[in-house]
């Protein structure tokens, strides 16, 4: 579906667009690697190494899938699939104009209006949340009292990213998921608060 997607949305650039996961393995590493393609996530401080190599360099590679989602669960990245679906997120709902994943001076991009007018009237209502004290068994919804703010993403040792509606969320404390408290925290890169609404039209 991306392969796809990536060529139907070429433009000029001379790139030829191919599948790899028979030759390659993309990993994980806290610290820098010495194998393969490795960069720095710039999405936030602390979020590691993402590494790019041949299956022969990566034959000694343990499958941790703990380890990646541990440390981007701890600073509210959502990830496509565990956290949010594909087709029916903006790239603000999940922090990407924060994130370094929008290059608002760009020349264009498919949906570039609908996520320029979000960023210059300021109209995202939804955002990440990091919320914690998450019982084992618990999936769905967070709630307020009656309303739903938003879903639950993948929960790991307690902890998930939501992406949930700010402007419900008057009182942080009173949030549950399946009827039980859990904490709220917003992620030090996030630039938006509790209780935020949006301007009227």
């Amino acid at each position: 579906s991306f392969i796809k997607r990536m060529k139907m949305y070429r433009l000029r650039a001379e790139m030829a667009i191919e599948d790899l996961r028979e030759s390659h393995r993309l990993g994980w590493s806290p610290e820098p690697v010495s194998d393969g393609i490795a960069h720095a996530d710039a999405r936030a401080s602390g979020l590691g190494f993402r590494v790019i190599a041949d299956v022969g360099s990566a034959a000694g590679w343990v499958a941790d899938a703990g380890a990646y989602g541990g440390a981007r669960i701890a600073h509210a990245i959502a990830e496509l699939g565990p956290d949010f679906a594909v087709d029916t997120t903006f790239p603000h709902d999940i922090g990407m104009d924060l994130l370094n994943g929008v290059d608002f001076k760009k020349g264009c991009f498919i949906g570039q209006e609908v996520v320029s007018r979000m960023q210059h009237r300021g109209t995202a209502r939804r955002r990440p949340v990091l919320v914690s004290g998450i019982e084992a068994a618990a999936t769905g919804a967070v709630t307020l009292g009656e309303r739903e703010l938003g879903a639950l993403g993948a929960v790991l040792d307690g902890q998930s990213v939501a992406v949930l509606r700010l402007d419900r969320i008057a009182d942080p404390a009173a949030v549950t998921v399946a009827g039980k408290p859990v904490t709220l925290a917003l992620p030090s890169w996030a630039s938006y608060s509790f209780g935020e609404s949006v301007p009227a039209d």
